[in-house]
């Protein structure tokens, strides 16, 4: 067949634009690596990747693609482990279709596989062996239970966990020590490697302990009577109350139990579904609204039992807030108060939480936004004085929201000029050296964060210790490229994609977009990804699957880590995330659809080879 005119000219237009574009790739390359690298600096042919890469995406692709795609060649959309090499590639196949002598073509400093190679190499320095079929390394959060249950490790690493992470946040030197102890003598035993993490707390940007009220409960409708003791409650968990055993287990439908509330008003509770109806407790009705508290006394059916107290749930100290209150972000590290009238009388005392960081309040300014909880809670800064900053709530949901100790603070438009190390940060470092293999560092926001790090490990002889850059702020977002050109040398070097602060930083509508850039980001450069926070998370916690979290699990295997954080069910969690990632890899590899053959084609094909017989 002739091969048409037009398509001829198209083809040339396209092999000019390339060789451009190869021009403009290398000089762009060069003034990267020329700015951020020092003269004596190696350039390793996975920085010289990446900074070709950076060149690349510094323009847009879109027609380009376009006009590749209609010559049916590569469109450029899997060149981040290989750029130079692909562009080779394809200048080389159109100089072949025109007749065109052939360039000089220049060296890629990466072939097609040695970047996958390499990338391969670099996710084995960090969490060693690679699980079969390509899938992701996993990782868990290991909870307080790891220190003292040895069997918890065991199901853990049978379940697919290969890498066990330590907050250093939470639990103790002694309790770390203690987990790493079951995690080496499990993994011996069943002839594994699974690498520990251990996770410096960085700054303590998070809210400070909350003054314990007297508890008090309300009652509305449905109450579970339980024997015993109640579990710790949650905001979406119904009212619990414990009694003896042999009286929960004696109630019957119908049953009344009576009681006069703390503020004086005859109630009753209906039982309309016994204890063996309900996996152990009765579930009863509040006929009217009622307030009881610890002291409150309930009367049986039978009228021979005395009056007894009800155990109530543990619930942690909270505030709640609704949208309109006032919050107070104390620099005093006293325990925080619910809002209460002023000595002097006039307007009520604002609610009080303290900042764990307050030098963080120096940063911030009016008009400033400040999200709290993983951004369950917002509110917008009305004043900053030497008492601390004062928030109006500005998100909180039609019913309010609980405000606990320990949750954490996000200021998104502040650029808070903290230390990359705490105090507690160095102290913890000399166990870290000790006896981690990898080291997370929380909310890195530069080159120089990293830096810090490398010279604090290199004082406790653990120089070539890998390092974790946890990229959970605008800021750590913004300066991503230049971590990933002057990572510290000796330490292999990944990145945690810590997707709860970061989405509250930059916003739910630009975190899908932002975790994908990361991702390619970090390809180019071979360097290893850590896809984590909320992984299975409804599942983990709760015990019940969310659609929308199976798929999100489906697309961490593009990820060559994914971390799954502690709760009840975590058993389950790691099953379930060994199994999808497993069926994944059949079908992609990082952004690759890999096309094995579907069961669906196959069924189609065999009814219609079925046909043809009869």
């Amino acid at each position: 067949m002739a091969t048409n005119c037009s398509d001829i000219t198209a083809l040339a237009e396209l092999h000019r634009d390339l060789v451009e574009l190869r021009r403009a790739v290398m000089a762009e390359a060069a003034q990267i690596l020329a700015h951020y690298l020092g003269d004596g600096d190696e350039v390793s042919p996975s920085r010289l990747n990446f900074a070709h890469y950076l060149a690349l995406r510094n323009r847009d692709l879109r027609p380009l693609q376009d006009r590749l795609a209609h010559a049916a060649l590569s469109s450029l959309g899997r060149s981040e482990a290989h750029v130079m090499a692909t562009l080779e590639r394809l200048i080389a196949l159109l100089e072949l279709a025109l007749g065109l002598p052939s360039l000089s073509a220049v060296a890629a400093p990466l072939e097609f596989d040695a970047g996958e190679r390499l990338l391969r190499a670099h996710r084995e320095q960090l969490f060693g062996p690679l699980p079969v079929a390509w899938t992701p390394h996993i990782m868990v959060t290991l909870p307080a239970e790891a220190a003292t249950d040895r069997t918890l490790v065991d199901e853990l690493l049978r379940s697919g966990m290969n890498c066990a992470r330590i907050n250093c946040a939470h639990d103790t030197p002694a309790q770390w020590q203690a987990m790493i102890n079951h995690v080496r003598t499990a993994a011996a035993a069943q002839h594994r490697t699974c690498r520990i993490l251990m996770d410096l707390a960085g700054p303590k940007l998070r809210t400070g302990a909350i003054a314990a009220e007297p508890t008090a409960i309300t009652l509305t409708e449905t109450v579970h009577l339980v024997a015993g003791h109640p579990a710790v409650a949650h905001d979406d968990n119904p009212v619990a109350l414990g009694f003896p055993a042999p009286l929960v287990a004696a109630l019957q439908v119908g049953d009344h139990i009576a009681f006069i509330d703390r503020r004086g008003k005859q109630r009753r509770l209906d039982i309309q579904t016994s204890a063996d109806e309900n996996a152990g407790a009765a579930i009863g009705r509040c006929v009217q609204r009622a307030v009881i508290d610890g002291a409150t006394e309930f009367q049986f059916p039978d009228a021979a039992v005395v009056p007894v107290r009800a155990a109530l749930v543990e619930e942690p100290a909270a505030i709640r807030l609704h949208e309109g209150d006032q919050l107070l972000l104390t620099r005093d590290q006293t325990a925080g108060r619910a809002a209460s009238p002023s000595l002097h009388g006039g307007r009520l005392r604002p609610a009080s939480v303290p900042c764990g960081e307050p030098a963080a309040l120096d940063y911030l300014s009016v008009g400033e936004e400040v999200w709290i909880d993983d951004g369950k809670l917002g509110g917008v800064i009305d004043r900053i004085d030497e008492a601390g900053a004062l928030l109006t709530i500005t998100h909180a949901g039609p019913r309010g929201r609980k405000l606990r100790a320990d949750k954490g603070l996000n200021f998104p438009a502040s650029r808070l000029d903290l230390p990359a190390l705490t105090v507690k940060d160095c102290r913890d470092l000399d166990f870290v050296a000790a006896h981690a293999d990898l080291v997370g560092l929380s909310f890195a926001q530069s080159l120089a964060d990293l830096n810090v790090l490398a010279e604090a490990l290199a004082a406790r002889g653990a120089s070539t210790l890998p390092i974790i850059a946890k990229i959970e702020t605008a800021r750590g977002v913004e300066n991503l490229p230049e971590m990933l050109l002057g990572a510290p040398r000796g330490h292999p070097f990944g990145v945690m994609i810590a997707r709860g602060d970061l989405m509250v930083e930059i916003g739910g509508e630009r975190m899908a977009e932002m975790q994908e850039e990361i991702l390619w980001l970090c390809e180019a450069a071979q360097v290893p990804v850590i896809w984590a926070t909320q992984v299975l998370e409804t599942l983990a916690q709760k015990g019940t699957l969310s659609r929308p979290e199976i798929t999100d699990a489906a697309a961490s295997a593009r990820a060559d880590c994914v971390m799954l954080n502690k709760g009840p069910h975590i058993l389950r969690a790691v099953s379930l995330l060994a199994d999808i990632l497993c069926r994944m890899a059949d079908h992609q590899h990082k952004k690759t659809p890999r096309l094995r053959a579907l069961s669906l084609s196959n069924r189609i094909m065999a009814r219609a080879a079925s046909a043809d017989a009869k």
